[in-house]
Order: C-alpha cells, then structure tokens, then sequence
C-alpha cells in the first residue's frame, strides 16, 4: 500500500475508540439481556465485531501490526459438540432462498409441465398466478434440480445453508412433521455450510485490494517516470 492511501493516526486513534465505546454497550446489552437470543446483545456483538474489524484493519494499515480478535465465522458460532460420539441417525436441515425476478419465465414453466398432464383436455388453472406455478414446479421437480436449473425457472438464488444433526437414534415414521422446523439443538450440529453473497463480496473486496497493492508494488519497482506512463496507458 502506499504512503497517501494510508490511515492517519489519527483515524486509528478514532476507531480505537470505537472499540471502546462498542465494548461498553456489548456489556451492557449481556448485563440487561432478557432470554438468549436478545436481539439488543445480537446487535451490540456485530457493532463490537465491526468495531474490531474496521479498527485492526487500519491498524495494520498504518502500523502493520494486528490485534488478537477474531471475528467468528458461522462454525465458530456454534456451542461445542455434545452429541453422541458414533452417532446412529443424522439429520440434515436446508434452506435455500430464492427471489421470483421472471414471473413471466416462472409462469411459462409451470404451464408447460401443467399442459403435459392435462393432455386430456381438462381445464389447467394452477399456473395461472405466481404462488401456483411454484406450488406446481416445487411439486413437479427435485429440490436439487430447482438449484440447478433456478434459472429457467425465473428464479435468482439468495442465500442457502446445510445442517447436519446428529442422534442416538432416528425418529419415529411421521413424529416431526407436523413441526419440521423448529430450533435445532446446536450442540447436535455435527457441521454446517452457508452459502451467500456476503462471503462472495468479501472475496471480491479481498481480491481487489489484493490487485492494487500488487499495482502499486510494481510502480515502485519501475520508478516514478516508467508508472506515470504505465497509468496514462491504462
């Protein structure tokens, strides 16, 4: 990085402070909590942790030197393990989000697959409206295939996430599917896996800040003359 993209001190001085501030307000928020997923200690923790992120940041920009905080990913949010060592039953748990961003599409899907059971003649009414063509794809096609041809569905994906739970047993024919989706218990998740465009913003971010200060590396090797004509050019 060069001298005039750098952090003053002052500016690291600033976001040592923040720090500070959103240290006293995360405890705060602990001492006052009211169960455990208060939303007031939820959003006090990502203050601390964008606090401490921005400031260990700068830190290293101006100092290089780093802090010891962590900002914990999804696994490391997790309790510790406290299922059973071999386990005999697993649990997996999706959810993948989509955005309906070509109803059009998503309606001609739908009364394609429709116009094909209804080859009798009989009247076709569910892919008319945009709830009924997904009711009818979701029902006509594998989850997997949805995530794979989201596209020709008119869909856009969002985010997704995979839990794996473990158990002593498996459950009995039809004993959770009235509720399918309650809490699970953490300390049963074996592993998770998220997928989501924040993770792939970062990368991008990484990567950019990556390119320029291999730039500005190699302007510095070629001299101030050979960079100003290397700038021009691009």
């Amino acid at each position: 990085m060069s001298d005039a993209a750098q952090p003053t001190a002052a500016e690291v001085r600033t976001a040592a402070e923040a720090v500070k501030t959103a240290l006293d307000r995360h405890l705060a928020a602990v001492e006052r909590r009211t169960g455990e997923d208060d939303p007031a200690v939820y959003a006090a923790f990502n203050e601390l942790a964008a606090a401490a992120e921005a400031y260990d940041e700068l830190l290293y920009d101006r100092y290089d030197e780093v802090t010891p905080f962590e900002i914990p990913g999804a696994d490391d949010s997790l309790p510790p393990y406290a299922g059973p060592e071999e386990p005999n039953a697993l649990s997996v748990l999706i959810r993948r989000d989509y955005a309906v961003v070509e109803p059009q599409r998503l309606l001609a899907q739908a009364q394609r697959v429709e116009a094909a059971e209804f080859e009798d003649g009989a009247e076709a009414e569910a892919s008319g409206t945009v709830h009924g063509a997904l009711g009818l794809l979701f029902g006509e096609f594998e989850p997997d295939e949805i995530a794979s041809r989201h596209k020709e569905f008119g869909l856009e994906e969002a985010d997704s996430t995979l839990w794996v739970l473990a158990a002593d047993e498996p459950a009995e024919p039809g004993e959770w599917l009235e509720t399918p989706f309650e809490q699970p218990d953490p300390q049963q998740v074996v592993c998770r896996f998220d997928v989501s465009s924040v993770f792939d913003d970062d990368l991008e971010d990484d990567a950019e800040d990556e390119l320029a200060e291999e730039e500005d590396d190699e302007d510095e090797e070629m001299g101030p003359e050979r960079s100003a004509t290397d700038r021009v050019d691009r």
